[in-house]
């Protein structure tokens, strides 16, 4: 249980988050994996079916989270879901990024390495391939590359504030050594060929 700010439900399992906010609302099955993190003013409902999160994965502030009629929700490990985000039902791979005010709808299937671009919108079943770029109202894919780098940058970016946040530091990301270890990060992915290759 947390303050009266938010609540934390007896049926989520928190598997090492790297932090959660104290305005987050978490109720019903709700897994989050180690080392993840959960931002201010996140709503997360799972009445039946479930919502899964992998590990290192970010849910930014106002992010809504709820499950369909007939499907859960899954996020994949190392993900981005971004400010204002509405994820219902449906299923992200490893790698991703949905970007600010995107609504993924019911059955919808993302693959690895994804950015789905800002205030896009994907129908209920729409299936998106591993290494796409999506935008739009439907949403459809304008170009297909391999965003394995850059998006496990970005949740390198938040797993590390989260750190920081838990230790009531705010300013993580103007720290002397930030660039440094961000650039050693960037350095280290590269090194994993199988992974970013096309």
């Amino acid at each position: 249980m947390k303050d009266n700010m938010g609540m934390i439900g007896p049926d989520v399992v928190l598997h090492d988050a790297a932090y959660v906010h104290d305005t987050a609302h978490l109720y019903g099955k709700i897994s989050i994996g180690e080392n993840s993190s959960v931002w201010i003013n996140v709503v997360a409902r799972a009445e039946h079916k479930e919502i899964v999160i992998g590990r290192y994965t970010n849910i930014q502030d106002f992010v809504m989270l709820h499950i369909g009629d007939t499907t859960g929700t899954y996020i994949g490990s190392h993900c981005s879901i971004t400010h204002h985000c509405t994820i219902h039902g449906c299923t992200i791979g490893d790698n991703c990024l949905i970007g600010i005010n995107s609504t993924i709808m019911d059955g919808c299937l993302i693959g690895d390495n994804c950015i789905i671009a800002g205030h896009t919108f994907l129908k209920e079943g729409t299936i998106v391939p591993p290494n796409s770029i999506v935008m739009g109202a439907p949403g459809t894919v304008t170009r297909t590359q391999n965003n394995f780098v850059r998006n496990r940058l970005n949740a390198y970016l938040y797993y590390r504030n989260a750190l920081a946040y838990a230790n009531e530091q705010y300013r993580e990301w103007g720290s002397a050594n930030f660039p440094a270890g961000m650039m050693a990060e960037m350095d280290r992915l590269k090194a994993e060929p199988a992974k970013t290759a096309e």
